[in-house]
């Protein structure tokens, strides 16, 4: 999110250096008012469903606003009051109606695209795959034929695969 005008007194911001920033950083300020808009990352949170109940099947969603056809991991946001392993929990059931039987921590990583920092989860899952609104559909695979993408969540999914004894296969490169 920009801001163009300060939230606290309306005034334009500007792009202004101030030493106390440890260093040659220049932000968008108040001139009028003590407002920095620190612009930091988002935490998100990214989930290696593993569906215990069906093989060891990893499940893939296909997010309802993306415009094209692709399967990515289970992600959110985390809320205010959770820990991440809570919200990774939240998320997997409120996405796909599954029961996270555990969250263990992949990896971090940054997504500077989106001006995020993904916190990556294996979460072993069971239960009938009931998806929410936010998904249109979903595919199941063995984590052998799983392939990874070079951005984002295809980091983790990568890691994951690699720490199974599983070296990543890669999407061909689109366009």
């Amino acid at each position: 999110m920009t801001f163009r005008f300060c939230p606290q007194c309306a005034s334009e911001l500007a792009w202004i250096e101030l030493p106390e920033d440890g260093g040659p950083k220049t932000r968008p300020r108040c001139p009028n008012c003590d407002f920095t808009h620190w612009n930091n990352p988002t935490p998100v949170l990214a989930a290696v469903v593993e569906c215990v109940d069906r093989e060891g099947q990893v499940l893939l969603a296909r997010n309802a606003a993306w415009p094209m056809r692709f399967f990515g991991l289970i992600t959110g946001f985390m809320e205010a009051g959770e820990t991440p392993e809570e919200g990774i929990r939240r998320e997997v059931f409120e996405e796909t109606s599954l029961e996270a039987l555990g969250a263990t921590l992949i990896g971090v990583y940054d997504f500077q695209k989106k001006n995020q920092v993904l916190i990556a989860y294996h979460v072993p899952a069971r239960g009938e795959v009931r998806l929410s609104p936010e998904l249109t559909e979903y595919t199941l695979t063995p984590p052998e034929q799983l392939e990874c993408w070079p951005q984002g969540t295809g980091q983790a999914l990568a890691q994951w695969l690699r720490g199974r004894g599983i070296e990543p296969r890669w999407m061909p490169p689109r366009g």
